[in-house]
């Protein structure tokens, strides 16, 4: 008979940062406790170095940095950057298609009857788009990075509180597909990961092409017109793509666990801190 790490003692190694690798076998629990208890006291060594490593050699955390050098990307690209409240109204996730119905909608942070955290950067973007296709010249170009909250099941690829990046071209001129391939590749190219692209089935766009590393997803890209741009006004076409940022880091760090990379007070820098 062989012994592998218990449950419990597996979560543990992966919160502390213990790389993938095959499972390992012991010939009894006395030498599989021991080994663990080695393995745990090793890693606790490795973070509290990362740490004081932190401390003499100070930088901007990786999620900011991550967005800069993107931002910087989509803005020599032609972008405009903008900037959205984070509390939206029940209305304006009605207008996506989310109401007591939809399964989107028990996962959202209500704030009252009428208000809630948003739980995506799309309806703000919608509502700029109806209003500023009235004063600016197409076509029009805009993203927003920012925060976003959804009630999350646990995961190692899931957090409540995330940040995303979602970019939106109205009016391409020709080509939809092509300039959505290619404002893809500006945002994967600026941070520097290969990937795949995938069609799926969306509880909201009803079809997405799906971009994917390593078979998980980072982001969901769409297209208009669409069932959903008559109630947000919109006649034009338009492509659009939402970034999961903390995955995009969690894949480009090769970590296991999205909470390492995301805003948290146990991680720093993605080392756990010893509480």
């Amino acid at each position: 008979m062989v012994f592998e790490w218990t449950p419990s003692q597996k979560q543990r190694l992966r919160e502390l940062g213990r790389a993938k690798g095959p499972e390992q076998e012991f010939a009894n629990v006395d030498e599989r406790d021991l080994a663990f208890t080695k393995e745990v006291s090793q890693l606790q060594s490795a973070n509290r170095r990362k740490i004081r490593d932190l401390q003499t050699r100070p930088e901007r955390h990786q999620m900011v940095q991550a967005e800069d050098v993107i931002a910087r990307a989509l803005i020599a690209d032609g972008f405009m950057e903008v900037k959205t409240p984070t509390i939206i109204s029940k209305g304006s996730l009605a207008k996506m298609g989310i109401d007591h119905s939809h399964p989107l909608h028990e996962q959202v942070f209500w704030l009252d009857e009428a208000r809630c955290l948003r739980p995506m950067l799309a309806p703000n973007l919608y509502f700029l788009m109806r209003h500023l296709r009235r004063n600016a010249v197409l076509p029009l170009r805009m993203f927003e990075i920012g925060p976003c909250y959804r009630k999350e099941s646990h995961g190692s690829n899931h957090l409540e509180e995330f940040t995303m990046l979602n970019l939106v071209e109205m009016a391409p001129k020709d080509d939809e597909m092509g300039h959505l391939r290619n404002h893809i590749d500006t945002v994967m190219t600026a941070i520097g990961l290969k990937y795949d692209l995938r069609e799926q089935d969306s509880e909201v766009y009803v079809k997405t092409i799906d971009v994917e590393i390593d078979g998980v997803e980072v982001a969901s890209a769409a297209m208009g017109p669409h069932k959903l741009d008559h109630a947000h006004g919109i006649t034009d076409a338009w492509v659009g793509v939402g970034f999961g940022l903390e995955r995009l880091i969690m894949m480009k760090n090769g970590e296991n666990n999205i909470k390492k990379v995301g805003r948290s007070l146990i991680y720093l820098g993605g080392a756990r801190l010893d509480i």
